[in-house]
């Protein structure tokens, strides 16, 4: 079989990265990876090596490569069809890929007011309204998904998939700027949080040494 290949940005950053990182991590899939430094002189020729697109994430798996998080996801679930990256019931795989695809297009606001930083102290900031209704709307998709298909585990749909991965990234913004969410919601953060994926990916964030200005939000 062929290897699996991921080129990734810098992890302390990188909310596009994570979410395959993630879900491979998560699948128990082997895979190789090279991390790239962004907002560096050499940035844009070292991912052209690798992507067409000049964006990170990017998947080489044989001759196939499969850049942007979402496309990526999809492909290793049509690929790997046992590990089961989407959720087995089609009213729930349809709910997974719904939100899965809010979270890649949306939530704008969340986005540029609390860039992803894991090495930044916990600390709060003022949200804007539109990064307050982000909030607010990410509560309740975490909510609606847990009541209706996590009964039988600790995520999304009960056992960690593609949505969950793709929400990672979100976990951690919440968790960085202290922002307050529902019981159920702070429960699901914790179990994402503690995942060894995550863990993983966080341990290799915090030995980077790398300084984007533009994400050191005080």
């Amino acid at each position: 079989m062929s290897k699996l290949h991921l080129i990734v940005a810098n992890k302390n950053y990188s909310s596009w990265s994570l979410r395959p990182w993630m879900a491979l991590g998560m699948a128990g899939l082997p895979v190789s990876e090279t991390v790239i430094q962004l907002d560096m002189p050499d940035t844009r020729k070292r991912i052209a090596r690798h992507s067409k697109a000049g964006r990170l994430p990017v998947l080489h798996h044989g001759n196939h490569v499969i850049w942007d998080s979402l496309a990526i996801l999809e492909y290793l679930a049509e690929t790997f069809p046992e590990k089961t990256f989407w959720p087995k019931p089609a009213a729930a795989r349809a709910l997974a890929r719904s939100v899965s695809n809010e979270m890649h297009s949306g939530f704008q606001a969340l986005r540029n007011e609390c860039p992803m930083n894991l090495r930044r102290p916990r600390k709060k900031i003022q949200l804007s309204d539109a990064g307050l209704a982000d909030v607010a709307r990410i509560d309740r998709i975490w909510r609606d998904c847990r009541a209706k298909f996590g009964a039988r585990g600790d995520f999304l749909f009960g056992r960690f998939s593609n949505a969950d991965a793709m929400f990672t990234p979100v976990v951690t913004r919440l968790e960085t700027y202290d922002i307050k969410v529902s019981r159920v919601s702070r429960a699901y953060m914790n179990s994402i949080l503690a995942t060894p994926a995550f863990r993983r990916w966080k341990e290799d964030a915090l030995k980077e040494t790398w300084i984007i200005a533009a994400d050191e939000v005080d």
